[in-house]
């Protein structure tokens, strides 16, 4: 019996995206949990073939193996068919036209229950999870071929099902920018986030499109176009409909960047402040939008620091940085980032 709960882990869907069949049988078996000899039982071949192939000594080339690899390992349909990974100078980094095209038919018909969002939702929890440590680029693929799963599923949903799945859209659709951004691919990056603010005013959340806006005010910054920024981050402020907490907080932290890159440091101080104490509301992970789950205390502690710095409040910010850095695990990069920004805070004071 196959463990499809296994495809929900972000490392074994990069395997699969990269073809490599030793790396796509040691991932399914790290996150299933199932010996050598059980994946072959599943896969219809001796443990010593799995042995074979786990140690790069045996090659699996023929379709018939492929085919009785993927159904027995019951891998989900939007990775089926995946090509190998893209060479970063051929990926599509841009949303095409027969996406809009699926979500204009949503609502339509009622034969997709809350369960195939439900999963979906799951998957997309992994893949952020995952981006630390593997990568945006090795999970794109991935991503893309979801994001292709759930706008195919739009025109089977209806009522609070759709808005569900429209919602997951718009929430693949900002993931893909950020990777598309990362990369330098900013006309890409910016096309993703029209659509996926689109989606989440058709979804009628008021939080998604926030933290949207919230985005494209954190590329204009970087950009270095200031003044537009803090209109765009404003914008994030005055989303139609009630914010959460955590939307709020991570709006108001936009507008205080973008606030001391004008020079307006008092007002950019007290919003820091209100950021962080709206942020202390929500302090448990059900009680923050999916795609706001890093924003616990720890993260509001270094969001604190992060606005002290563009302020130039220098011994504050280095007090923070220091408080959430010996919270922060699992994420590498981030660590590093903030290490960074201690060290110069602390220079500077």
């Amino acid at each position: 019996m196959t463990n499809q709960g296994a495809w929900t882990d972000a490392r074994l869907r990069a395997a699969w995206a990269s073809g490599d069949w030793s790396n796509i049988f040691r991932e399914y078996r790290r996150a299933s949990g199932v010996s050598q000899l059980a994946l072959g039982s599943l896969v219809g071949m001796p443990q010593s073939h799995v042995s074979l192939i786990e140690n790069g000594k045996r090659q699996v080339t023929s379709a018939d193996v492929i085919s009785r690899i993927t159904e027995g390992l019951d891998v989900p349909n939007e990775l089926r068919g995946l090509p190998g990974p893209p060479d970063p100078e051929g990926v599509e980094w841009g949303p095409n036209a027969e996406l809009n095209e699926r979500i204009a038919r949503a609502h339509s018909r009622g034969r997709v229950d809350v369960r195939s969002a439900d999963w979906i939702a799951r998957v997309l929890a992994e893949h952020r999870r995952a981006e630390d440590m593997i990568g945006g680029k090795e999970l794109w693929p991935v991503v893309r071929s979801q994001l292709d799963a759930v706008t195919r599923l739009l025109p089977l949903a209806s009522g609070p099902v759709a808005d569900k799945l429209l919602i997951l859209a718009g929430e693949h659709a900002h993931w893909l920018s950020w990777v598309a951004a990362g990369e330098g691919r900013r006309g890409a990056a910016v096309a993703w986030l029209d659509l996926a603010n689109g989606w989440a005013l058709d979804a009628g959340s008021a939080d998604l499109a926030s933290w949207i806006t919230r985005v494209r005010s954190y590329y204009t910054l970087n950009n270095g176009d200031p003044i537009r920024a803090l209109r765009i981050a404003e914008a994030a402020r005055r989303s139609s409909g009630d914010l959460s907490p955590a939307a709020s907080s991570i709006a108001l932290h936009a507008t205080s960047l973008a606030l001391a890159a004008v020079g307006d440091r008092d007002t950019a101080r007290r919003l820091s402040q209100e950021a962080y104490t709206k942020a202390l509301e929500a302090p448990d992970e059900g009680d923050r939008p999916g795609w706001l789950y890093w924003l616990d205390p720890v993260r509001a502690k270094l969001n604190l620091g992060e606005a002290a710095h563009a302020a130039r409040d220098w011994s504050v910010a280095a007090d923070a940085f220091r408080e959430g850095l010996a919270g922060l695990d699992g994420y590498p990069r981030d660590q590093e980032f903030y290490a960074a920004r201690l060290a110069e805070a602390r220079q500077r004071s």
